[in-house]
Order: structure tokens, then C-alpha cells, then sequence
């Protein structure tokens, strides 16, 4: 249900990585959270660094709404780069369970399929 990866690339450059591959690839980023800096200014006490983006392609959204309009709990679709122990980490989790565990409207696999496909895509190129 998760895809994540292990990254050789800083938070840092991880980050800046997506961002960019996202946008390249035609999805809009409609928010980032740092959610590292949020919590530590909070008091939270942690070492690890943790950013989420919210993302989405107005195409394959209207696809997906068009199939299902209570798909649209499922959105945006969000991709994390975050560090554990060091190690710098890029995923997410799959469309395609989440959305069959929903729906199972005519149109849904091949949405789900191409949706799950390019923020893959994105995943990997950043890594």
C-alpha cells in the first residue's frame, strides 16, 4: 500500500528535487507542509525532517471525479520526503488500493492505474 525509497540526495536537495518534477510532469503543487519545523515550533522535540506535498493534475482529477464524485475524499494526492536515522526517504501511498477499497465505478482502474503511474514516476525521478 506504501511506496517509498531511499534517497543517496540531502532533504534539502530531495525537496527541491520534487518540486521541480512535479511541476515538469504537469501536476500543480497546491501545498507543502513542513512538517518538521511546524512541530518543533510547537515544542515537539524531533531530530528528523518531514515534508509533505499536497499535489494535483486537473485532468486526471476530473477523470477520477468523473468516474466517482466521492473519489474526491481522496484528494489531493500527497507525496513525503522525509529523513529517517539519516536516511532520506520519498513516497507515498498507492491511488490504486485506496481507490478500489472505494469504488468499484466502471472507468476507476485505468484512472487509478495512470494516476498511481505518474506520482510513481515522480518518486523515482527525485530520488
Amino acid at each position: 500500500m506504501i511506496y517509498c525509497v531511499d534517497s543517496d540526495k540531502s532533504f534539502i536537495e530531495a525537496v527541491a528535487d520534487l518540486e521541480a518534477v512535479i511541476l515538469r510532469l504537469g501536476f500543480a503543487i497546491l501545498a507543502s507542509h513542513d512538517v518538521g519545523a511546524t512541530l518543533r515550533g510547537k515544542g515537539v522535540d524531533i531530530d528528523e525532517e518531514c515534508a509533505v506535498f499536497d499535489v494535483c493534475n486537473a485532468r486526471l482529477a476530473g477523470r477520477l471525479l468523473a468516474v466517482d464524485m466521492n473519489l474526491s475524499l481522496t484528494l489531493p494526492w500527497r507525496i513525503t520526503v522525509a529523513t529517517d536515522h539519516g536516511v532520506t526517504r520519498i513516497g507515498l501511498i498507492r491511488p490504486q488500493p485506496v481507490l478500489a477499497a472505494l469504488s468499484s465505478a466502471t472507468g476507476l482502474v485505468s484512472v487509478a492505474a495512470e494516476i498511481e503511474e505518474r506520482l510513481i514516476q515522480m518518486v523515482n525521478e527525485s530520488r
